[in-house]
């Protein structure tokens, strides 16, 4: 395994649609395998093949507590999605940045695994936002496009959240 350069806004590469995937090889294995290293070791909840220069139809997500529940999605296809939340996300590709984005809460999902079988997941909350936002990544889409309002230094929300858990003291 190795980790690899994650590619952040303005690269070209990022508003490409990504090609399925037809078969697994050792290639692929891989690149998930990578992937995964990858996006532990920048303290992400998913990571899009295309974030690291790759235009295949593969995310990877985490959302476990521990941090060691990882699931793979190759060719996911969104079958459902209902409800709404709205709430701060952040981008390995817009480092340091957050803005808030409003989202469905529900999501189904269909994909295939690292075996190639065909899966089904449902997700809420932040399942939900890490599977429409990494699916939007295998379409060209970055999460700003979608920003209400402006983007936000991440060193600036820490400030308002500690002044927000204050005013509530």
């Amino acid at each position: 395994m190795a980790l690899r350069k994650i590619r952040t806004q303005g690269d070209r590469v990022l508003e490409k649609v990504c090609k399925p995937v037809t078969e697994m090889n050792g290639r692929t294995l891989e690149l998930i395998d990578d992937m995964l290293e990858t996006m532990y070791q920048a303290d992400g909840v998913g990571l899009a093949a295309p974030q690291v220069g790759i235009l295949k139809r593969i995310f990877v997500i985490d959302v476990s507590p521990e941090g060691n529940q990882p699931l793979v999605f190759i060719n996911p296809e969104i079958l459902e999605s209902s409800g709404e939340q709205t709430g701060y996300e952040g981008c390995l590709s817009v480092p340091g940045k957050s803005g808030v984005v409003t989202r469905p809460n529900h999501v189904k999902c269909r994909y295939q695994d690292r075996d190639m079988k065909w899966q089904e997941i449902e997700g809420d909350e932040l399942l939900a936002r890490a599977i429409l936002h990494e699916n939007d990544h295998l379409n060209g889409h970055l999460y700003v496009s979608l920003v209400e309002g402006r983007l936000y230094d991440n060193s600036e929300l820490e400030q308002i959240e500690d002044e927000e858990a204050s005013s509530k003291e």
